[in-house]
């Protein structure tokens, strides 16, 4: 048994695995092996592997999940001490795993971890998904060490700091095996979509921490399985983070952080029909929708787990209000905060 595991969710993905398969290969080192889980796709991706890359294991989902569903499913066949959720459209540089194996050995109490994560289409500037560790405002915004909203920071080692932070991305995503298992892996109710921040937040309820640890670079492509201008993205947007804010708030913030978020989604909604049109517009009610049909399930959620550190948890958020920063005082940088 290989200490590492690398998996790979793929979904319809070749062209993907194609581009970026060889540099995983290629910087793999002896201690982790390669496996691509693949989504019941409908093109040659399996074959694709298979023929052109015969070391790499191959885990056949029976259907597509989505990216929560697809990883429950696969890392139940996968025996090993630490996973690597990697996607496909993610190029890796050398001794990206080492660096932070080296750091998870050192600590237990880390339970994930992230490397700095840099646009693969212009390579200076940090990337969407994680950049250089995620964090969440007090009404669950979340935001990242070089990305604010759609604000992207150009990478001058301003963020090459380890630190703890408040998410990990799930775009490159080290978690250590027993706590991932522990926790019941991710939310198979979030589809996709912040699923990984449901999954650090409640590792830091049951009193784990998550990394940053920008020794290890990748570079991401994003938007692979679903562009960012998507009305679906915007649904899934919208309401798991509604589902994330239920599940794990303190329970004397639930209720007026939630009232205060329809609110702020609400006013979201209408800027979207004046601004792009009827299709998020109607993703943003859609998503609100499909939060009250899975608000009771969500509640037997909240208390499956006694989560000794939720209240101390939330402490830890150190911006109140991010629209408020980003619109209203023009903080576009995470040092400016």
């Amino acid at each position: 048994m290989k200490k590492v595991a690398v998996v790979i969710l793929n979904w319809n993905g070749k062209r993907h695995l194609e581009q970026f398969l060889p540099s995983v290969v290629k910087y793999n080192p002896h201690i982790a092996e390669i496996i691509v889980a693949d989504n019941a796709s409908t093109d040659d991706s399996v074959a694709f592997v298979e023929k052109n890359f015969p070391s790499i294991s191959i885990i056949k989902n029976n259907e597509n999940g989505g990216f929560s569903k697809g990883y429950n499913d696969a890392l139940k066949q996968v025996k090993t001490e630490y996973y690597v959720l990697l996607n496909s459209d993610v190029e890796v540089t050398e001794n990206w795993i080492e660096s932070i194996i080296e750091i998870m050995d050192k600590d237990k109490s880390i339970a994930a971890c992230q490397p700095k994560i840099l646009d693969f289409k212009n390579k200076s500037y940090f990337e969407y998904a994680g950049a250089s560790g995620g964090f969440i405002d007090s009404l669950g915004y979340p935001y990242c060490r070089g990305r604010i909203f759609n604000e992207l920071e150009k990478d001058t080692q301003q963020y090459n700091d380890v630190i703890d932070v408040f998410w990990a991305t799930g775009a490159c995503m080290f978690v250590r095996a027993e706590v991932y298992h522990k926790l019941g892996g991710l939310d198979e109710d979030f589809f996709a979509h912040m699923e990984e921040i449901d999954l650090c937040w409640r590792m830091q309820n049951m009193g784990y921490r998550i990394k940053a640890c920008p020794t290890s670079t990748v570079y991401h492509v994003g938007g692979g399985t679903l562009s960012k201008i998507s009305p679906q993205k915007t649904f899934l947007n919208f309401r798991n983070n509604l589902l994330l804010l239920s599940k794990n708030l303190p329970s004397n913030k639930l209720f007026p952080v939630i009232f205060y978020r329809m609110i702020l989604d609400g006013i979201a909604a209408f800027k979207f029909l004046f601004a792009e049109g009827f299709g998020h517009f109607t993703a943003v009610i859609k998503a609100h929708f499909s939060f009250y049909g899975l608000f009771s399930a969500n509640r037997k959620k909240r208390k499956e787990f006694t989560f000794p550190e939720r209240d101390t948890v939330y402490t830890k958020v150190k911006v109140d209000n991010l629209v408020w920063e980003f619109y209203t005082k023009k903080k576009k940088k995470y040092s400016e905060l």
